[in-house]
């Protein structure tokens, strides 16, 4: 199985690989709404696999997915207020996951805001201890092995 063979069982909702500047006004808009749009940008962008969610052929959740070796750590994660609680994050969760499992994936994991670390859970992932402070935000380092 390759890249292009993972696919996704819910029709409503299109998960898709695209540019890093296209995931920007999202991230901005969910994650950091006090900040400008060209602040959006991380030097790592192109490095990363971004991948946009589609409802209606309307982008409504990114992530970006960056490989070390076996390690895959997700970042940026944001779905769009009005869909929220809908599945969808939990769809690009798996989408990301299989997509790390066919790519050699041997652990995902990421720097989950506290408010957040409850969805994390529930998807399998296990806290690390690991906690630390940025740019306002309180984190906690997550993992699950694939």
């Amino acid at each position: 199985m390759n890249k292009s063979e993972i696919e996704n069982p819910k029709s409503e909702i299109q998960i898709e690989q695209i540019r890093p500047e296209l995931t920007w006004r999202l991230r901005q808009r969910i994650l950091y709404p006090a900040q400008k749009m060209q602040e959006m940008a991380m030097d790592e962008d192109n490095n990363g696999i971004h991948f946009a969610a589609f409802k209606d052929n309307v982008m409504v959740g990114v992530v970006s997915l960056f490989q070390k070796s076996d390690d895959f750590q997700f970042r940026k994660f944001a779905i769009d207020e009005s869909v929220q609680g809908m599945g969808i994050g939990r769809q690009m969760l798996d989408y990301i996951t299989d997509f790390a499992v066919v790519n050699g994936g041997k652990r995902i994991w990421c720097n989950a805001r506290v408010t957040a670390i409850g969805f994390y859970l529930k998807a399998g992932f296990k806290h690390t201890g690991q906690l630390f402070s940025k740019s306002g935000f309180e984190y906690e380092i997550l993992e699950k092995g694939i």
